[in-house]
Parts: C-alpha cells; sequence; structure tokens
C-alpha cells in the first residue's frame, strides 16, 4: 500500500531549557529545543509511476474520527484503478482539505492529522487559514433575485422527487443494472459484507453513482439512498428529463482518460514498424472447444501460445526505456487489454509461459472482475513485457495497436474467419483464419525478429498439443 503520510511535524513551537555542564564553576547558557506540533498533513499518494494527480472517491473516515495505523483512510482513484489508502500513524483526523470528487496533484495535502484531540482546533484553524486552493476566487454576492430564482428551482426539484420517485430513483445511475457488476468503494463493500447489506439494490451517491459507505448507512437506517439524494443534486433531475450525451458540451477527461492521453502521446517518440500475419485457428478452436467447460478462455489461450512463441525469442519481449540500451525482460508477463467504463486498462498474466492453462484462465477471470471494480494492485497492471489486445469478438478481421511506453511490441489480435484456402494438393478448402498485427520498437526489433516470432506463434497455434501442458 501506497505510503500516505511522510513528512515531518508541521512548524514547531520553541521552549528555553537549561543543559548543566559537566565541568564544575561552567555555566552553559540557555539554548532553546524546539518541540514540535504533532499535526501531520494527509498527502495525495502516488499510487502508479504514471500517476500525476489522483481523484478523492471517499473518506473511509469523518472529520474527528480516531485513526489507528493501518486503518484505511481514504479511496482514491488513480489513473488505472481505485486504492484504499492507509495512515501510517495513530491520531485523528483533523480537517478534510480535498471533499469526495475533488482532484488533488501528487503531493499535495488533502487533509491533516492530529495526534491528539487537543490539536484537531489548531488543525482545523490551518486548514481553513491556509489549506486548500488558496488561489481560489471568492464567490460573488448573490442577489435576491438569484435568491429567489434558486429557492423557487428547490421547490420544483422537491416536488418532483416527491411526486416521481421512480424516475429519480434510476437516473442517479444505480450501482447495480440487471444483475451486474455493483460499483462501490472497497470500504463500502466491506461494511455491506460486516452489516449484512445487500449493495445491488442500492443506488449510490458517489462519482458516476458509485456506492461509498454512507449509502450503506443509509440502508441499514432503512431510508437508503432516495430522494434526499436528488433534491442535493439537482442535476440528477436534468438528467431524468434529458438522459444521454448533450450534444455540443464539453467534457474534461477522468483520470483514466487523462493517463491514457498522456501514455499515447509519449508513444509517438518511439519509432516504430508494423508486421502482420495470416494464421488458422481451426485446431486451435477444436481445443477451446473441448476444454471451455473447464473453465478455460479463449483470451487465456492466446496468451499462452504468446508467451511460449516469446519464450523462443527473448529480444520480442525485451524493451528500451532510455533510448540508449535495452533490457531482456526476465519474466514474461503478458498484458491484455481490457475496456472498462471510462478507459482502458491492460491487467498483466505475470509469467505466462509457466503457468497452466486452466491457472491462468482462472487468474485471468480474477483481474477481469478487479479491473472491471477498479480494484487492480499496481503490479497487476504495470508489469507488462508484451501486450495483446483483442478485438475479434467485436468481429473486426485486422487493425493496429498503439505500442504502450516501456515495452518493445503489441499484438492485435482480430476474429478468426471462415476463408477460401488452397491446399497443399492443390484443391479448394475452407480453414478458419485470423490476422494478427505487431507494432514494434524498431529500436531493439527488427523487421526479421517480428517474422520469426510470428512464425512461432503460428506453429504453437496451429499445433496447440503444447498449451495444455
Amino acid at each position: 500500500m501506497s505510503r500516505l503520510l511522510n513528512t515531518p511535524f508541521l512548524p514547531s513551537l520553541s521552549f528555553p531549557t537549561k543543559i548543566r555542564s559537566s565541568v564544575p564553576g561552567y555555566r552553559v547558557k540557555p539554548r532553546t529545543i524546539p518541540i514540535q506540533a504533532k499535526i501531520r498533513e494527509i498527502f495525495m499518494p502516488a499510487l502508479s509511476s504514471t500517476m500525476t494527480e489522483g481523484k478523492i472517491v471517499s473518506w473511509v473516515k469523518s472529520e474527528g474520527d480516531k485513526l489507528n495505523k493501518g486503518e484505511s483512510v481514504v479511496v482514491v482513484e488513480s489513473d488505472k484503478a481505485d486504492m484504499d489508502v492507509e495512515t501510517f500513524y495513530d491520531g485523528y483526523l483533523a480537517a478534510i482539505m480535498v471533499e469526495e470528487g475533488g482532484v488533488a496533484p501528487v503531493g499535495s495535502a488533502i487533509a491533516l492529522l492530529a495526534e491528539t484531540e487537543d490539536e484537531i482546533a489548531d488543525a482545523r484553524a490551518k486548514a481553513s487559514g491556509g489549506g486548500g486552493n488558496s488561489n481560489a476566487p471568492a464567490p460573488a454576492p448573490v442577489s435576491s433575485s438569484q435568491t429567489t430564482a434558486t429557492s423557487t428551482t428547490i421547490e420544483a426539484v422537491e416536488k418532483k422527487v416527491s411526486v416521481l420517485p421512480a424516475v429519480t430513483a434510476s437516473s442517479v445511475h444505480p450501482a447495480s443494472e440487471g444483475g451486474k457488476r455493483v460499483v462501490a468503494s472497497p470500504y463500502a463493500k466491506k461494511l455491506a459484507k460486516e452489516l449484512k447489506v445487500e449493495l445491488a439494490g442500492l443506488v449510490g451517491s458517489g462519482p458516476m453513482g458509485r456506492i461509498v459507505a454512507k449509502d450503506v448507512e443509509a440502508a441499514l437506517a432503512g431510508g437508503g439512498v432516495q430522494a434526499e439524494v436528488a433534491v442535493k443534486d439537482v442535476s440528477v433531475v436534468a438528467a431524468a428529463v434529458a438522459p444521454g450525451v448533450e450534444l455540443g458540451s464539453v467534457v474534461p477527461f477522468t483520470t483514466m482518460q487523462g493517463a491514457v492521453s498522456r501514455n499515447m502521446v509519449e508513444s509517438l517518440a518511439v519509432p516504430t514498424f508494423r508486421v502482420g500475419y495470416t494464421i488458422t485457428t481451426d485446431a486451435l478452436d477444436a481445443l477451446y472447444k473441448k476444454i471451455k467447460s473447464k473453465g478455460v478462455t479463449m483470451t487465456a489461450l492466446l496468451a499462452k501460445a504468446t508467451a511460449l512463441a516469446l519464450a523462443k525469442h527473448p529480444v520480442v519481449n525485451s524493451s528500451c526505456r532510455d533510448g540508449n540500451s535495452f533490457v531482456y525482460n526476465s519474466s514474461i508477463n503478458v498484458a491484455v487489454a481490457v475496456a472498462i467504463d471510462g478507459g482502458l486498462i491492460t491487467p498483466v498474466l505475470q509469467n505466462a509461459d509457466k503457468v497452466d492453462i486452466y491457472s491462468l484462465s482462472r487468474k485471468w477471470k480474477e483481474l477481469v472482475d478487479k479491473a472491471r471494480a477498479k480494484q487492480l494492485q499496481p503490479q497487476e497492471y504495470n508489469t507488462g513485457t508484451f501486450t495483446l489486445s483483442n478485438l475479434g469478438m467485436f468481429g473486426v478481421d485486422r487493425f493496429d495497436a498503439i505500442l504502450p511506453p516501456g515495452t518493445g511490441a503489441i499484438m492485435a489480435v482480430g476474429a478468426s474467419q471462415p476463408s477460401v484456402v488452397a491446399t497443399k494438393d492443390g484443391r479448394i478448402g475452407m480453414k478458419n483464419q485470423m490476422q494478427v498485427n505487431v507494432t514494434a520498437d524498431h529500436r531493439v526489433i527488427y523487421g526479421a525478429d517480428l517474422a520469426q516470432f510470428l512464425q512461432t506463434l503460428a506453429s504453437i497455434i496451429e499445433d496447440p498439443k503444447d498449451l495444455t501442458f
């Protein structure tokens, strides 16, 4: 878990003290020894190597709550996942400086921690005096006509909520739709389990309809999240009236979209080239049908075949980071692109060449579930040495993928489709074939390297007996 508190105490108080000398008759002048105030800043942690800012998903603790070392304090959305952040000190959460939904740069203060209750008032005074965004403009004065209009709007909203509770609830973006996955903060899930509250029926009040701890507590109290949420956020009513995307609107990037944007721009600095290959998949399709009932996925089969081919061509599994040298990676970690709400992430199947296909399939399902719940740990998405991107399930027959920074190659996999081919004896036949296109860093990997790698991959897929061992 990333470090949450890593600063010395804040400005100290000084008291004079006398120090005795061991030399008779010699008096030492009183000197000042600093005694530090026990208030610490809680910083926005860096949860990944590419993270520059983080978004507060939910505060697990409230102002004034006592904290014990190792307890979760806040859930932070990084560029790839949501993570619980723990405190490394005992104390009291004195002041929250960045509220839920707020964004702060890595290393900036998001809250203050007081060691004792006596320091809470001082910490809050510091937060209100110098914390937060001191450059924020003062709110403009509200005219009486604006006040009247606002009051009228709120009354209308309240009436609408009371008359149409069902419509309002559906517009709050339920965290569970039709029995699908539940979008909830880690602490909310933990709390729901402890209190035996069913998350599937709750409507989240967090960002994008995410269920947070206060939703679980409200449900336990019997009220759930109902009209109160809609009144709190007037935009909910607007969503009920005009659902969908507002054409012509400008939408800022989410944290994940911002990270993807930066990575894609960074990749433009790498000289890449592309090589395509056609692979017959009849034998692989037959194997998949045979072992699918045992929980094996096609993604795991493709990752396993790729890993076995990479083991024979280590240069394709290498990477160049500084422009002056490259590394033959010691492990074959196959990252696979997964589309999730609001972005893209690449869960990593580590040591894919050494793990059996059944364990690899179970691991892949686990990673996908965690990815869609935004619960992947950094080592589960940033340790890939080779990347797969598969759009075959959408019927895409071929495409090119952009090379992720820090890796040597990425392979784009198209759909397996029936094709008319000529057999070795000169006849015409039908075979299932798929197109794969590899994008590679030309500073390290050359055309002949990719050609030989793809020949090996094709031989493994067309005779997949080694995939089940």
